[in-house]
């Protein structure tokens, strides 16, 4: 198979996707959800966040999630004990969600009855960033355990992103890591990027990712009833 032949079939693969992606935020916006596409390498935290995230809104808004891994149910069970409907995807050996396993997710979701949704995709920093689901917001999980170059070596993930959450900042005294470093290559390669130092095992930081999730719930239901 020729270069050009490998071109034009990875461009028909993303126009497909990038089709059933504008159905899927046609339909989210009709509903006034606001969907977070949550995505890391493995292990960066993405399933405690969540649970977190979920036990400290949860009274004020309800949310739901789609559980993305390659095999497994083992982060769906953990995130049920919160309460939230999860629906689970296993990919069978792919490296991302795609938007039609997120439209086929939604058959098993009433999302009419949700505020918030959250896509935990399969852990990788680099197919996921390319496959638009129909989310409004790309959020990417750090942790810094993983080191201070990441932005350099996977600057499409950041590009994309519109939430840097760097996580585990209670273990930088064990690591080789310069959080301002970071901060400072991320916001080179996206300036607009919103950046959140957190830690799911002290609960450091998460104060504020909740509360710029709950400004943006609410701009989402403010834009939903003027539209």
């Amino acid at each position: 198979m020729g270069n050009s032949v490998k071109i034009s079939v990875v461009k028909n693969i993303l126009e497909a996707n990038q089709r059933i992606a504008e159905e899927n935020r046609r339909r989210f916006a009709e509903k006034q959800l606001l969907v977070i596409n949550l995505m890391s390498s493995p292990g960066a935290g993405k399933t405690s966040l969540l649970e977190r995230t979920i036990r400290s809104l949860k009274d004020e808004w309800r949310i739901g999630v789609v559980e993305g891994d390659i095999q497994s149910t083992y982060d769906a069970e953990r995130i049920s004990q919160t309460g939230a409907p999860v629906v689970q995807i296993n990919t069978g050996g792919a490296c991302h969600l795609d938007s039609n396993m997120i439209q086929e997710a939604l058959r098993n979701l009433e999302i009419e009855r949700l505020d918030l949704l959250f896509i935990e995709n399969v852990g990788n920093l680099v197919c996921p960033a390319e496959f638009n689901l129909g989310e409004d917001f790309k959020a990417m999980i750090l942790s810094v355990a993983e080191g201070d170059d990441k932005p350099l070596k996977y600057p499409l993930m950041f590009h994309e992103s519109t939430v840097l959450l760097i996580n585990k900042i209670d273990l930088l005294p064990f690591c080789d890591c310069n959080l301002d470093l970071i901060e400072e290559r991320a916001l080179k390669i996206n300036p607009r990027l919103n950046i959140f130092r957190v830690s799911c095992r002290t609960g450091e930081g998460l104060d504020r990712w909740g509360d710029w999730l709950k400004q943006q719930i609410r701009q989402r239901k403010k834009k939903g009833s003027e539209s």
